[in-house]
């Protein structure tokens, strides 16, 4: 069965002035419901993760910082939101979701999260609406209950996972692959495993044969027990932010290659859905929803 991590929370606690485009949270389960994608039963709603797994990956001092909400303003700036035991309760609930999803996918080979994908967070600070690191806390939970050797994280969200490249660059049981605008925010990169930086405008042809030269290759040497993938819609020509040039059909043939790689490899995977920030809801609700739909079409 395919298992999706949806709370309330996700929606409900950000602050004002930042509910759109985050009233996807809500739009995206109710879509998948009406059209039949989905029952209820694929829904769980995961509680708060245990302090222990943050501080595995995160620095104590940011923590408590976080915690106390005695952020400098400067710190709280760079984080895009205003800071709120609200939000932090509700990173916290988006961190034990991927937790729990990335078990399902042990168990059924594929499991999502219909948030997730906070890859601007460091160690040691949060950037870009990511105050915790979803993928970096999931992938040390893994490894440190050694339910994995090593994994593989494919980042195809428009902006570089600059976080989780500071955070697992001296871990050789990560491999980080991520395809992003060149020209785009984060301005300053760090070094993923492999960073692929894509022009302005690119388009569907050139993005794929991309994707296809390169994510094969990975696994065939890095051989990963699990894949986490930060499936961003953020690369569509239609989004504010992005730059790049890609189409509605062109990121969903995008999600099915990744997903395919992965269930032709045998490799269970954790979806996380990144950003996107089209003009237009509707884009952003049915692209997210292609990669839910594709998922339960290629796994079950």
């Amino acid at each position: 069965m395919l298992k999706i991590a949806w709370s309330p929370i996700y929606c409900h606690s950000l602050p004002q002035g930042h509910r759109f485009p985050m009233e996807k949270y809500n739009l995206l389960p109710e879509q998948l419901l009406y059209e039949g994608t989905v029952s209820e039963d694929n829904f769980f709603e995961p509680s708060a993760i245990d302090d222990k797994w943050i501080l595995n990956t995160h620095d104590p001092k940011y923590y408590q910082k976080l915690t106390s909400l005695s952020l400098s303003k400067s710190e709280i700036r760079k984080t895009g939101f205003p800071l709120s035991q609200e939000l932090i309760n509700r990173e916290i609930h988006i961190m034990q979701g991927s937790v729990q999803a990335a078990l399902f996918a042990l168990e059924f080979g594929i499991a999502m999260n219909i948030a997730g994908g906070t890859h601007h967070a460091f160690s040691n600070r949060g950037e870009g609406f990511c105050l915790l690191n979803d993928i970096a806390i999931t992938s040390n939970y893994l490894l440190d209950h050694q339910f994995v050797k090593n994994i593989l994280m494919v980042d195809l969200d428009v902006h570089q996972g600059n976080g989780t490249a500071e955070i697992f660059k001296n871990n050789n049981k990560v491999f980080t692959f991520s395809m992003h605008g060149k020209a785009n925010y984060p301005m300053h990169k760090e070094k993923s495993d492999l960073d692929i930086g894509l022009p302005d405008k690119i388009k569907d042809q050139e993005y794929l044969c991309l994707l296809v030269e390169n994510l094969p290759k990975i696994i065939d040497s890095f051989q990963p027990e699990f894949m986490i993938y930060q499936s961003g819609v953020d690369v569509l020509a239609s989004d504010k932010l992005g730059r790049l040039g890609l189409s509605l059909g062109g990121c969903k043939k995008r999600d099915k290659m990744v997903l395919n790689f992965a269930k032709t490899s045998k490799i269970p995977m954790m979806c996380c859905m990144g950003g996107g920030y089209s003009e237009r809801l509707s884009h952003i609700i049915e692209v997210h929803a292609n990669t839910f739909r594709l998922a339960q079409d290629l796994y079950f």
